[in-house]
């Protein structure tokens, strides 16, 4: 499965943005997941086939994510977007059946960056 992220930008804080992957193939699981300078990669959001949903934290109530079509299975709605939400954020596909921010995803895109000033 090819990934490719579209979407990020650099908005004031309040803000919103849209994320979009675009894939080759359909996978079970999809995920997006971030990298803030100087940090460690963070689980996002999840998805799996059925709708089930999974979000860290620090995002519940300001992000949504969703299922498209097979061309872009997968959008990361972006709302009251905060300084602490800036960094590079990652598509990822998982095969298996089972799906979370916690587990091991082994497809990802490039990433891209999401900037949020204050």
């Amino acid at each position: 499965v090819q990934l490719v992220e579209s979407g990020g930008g650099s908005v004031q804080a309040g803000g919103s943005l849209r994320l979009s992957c675009a894939a080759s193939e359909y996978a079970y699981c999809m995920g997006w997941f971030r990298q803030a300078p100087g940090k460690e990669r963070e689980g996002v959001a999840t998805i799996d086939r059925a709708g089930s949903t999974t979000y860290t934290d620090s995002v519940k109530g300001r992000f949504t994510i969703s299922r498209g079509n097979v061309k872009n299975p997968l959008y990361l709605q972006m709302n009251s977007l905060e300084p602490e939400d800036t960094g590079i954020y990652y598509c990822a596909a998982r095969d298996f059946t089972t799906c979370g921010i916690g587990r091991n995803f082994g497809r990802w895109g490039q990433g891209t960056q999401v900037t949020v000033s204050s």
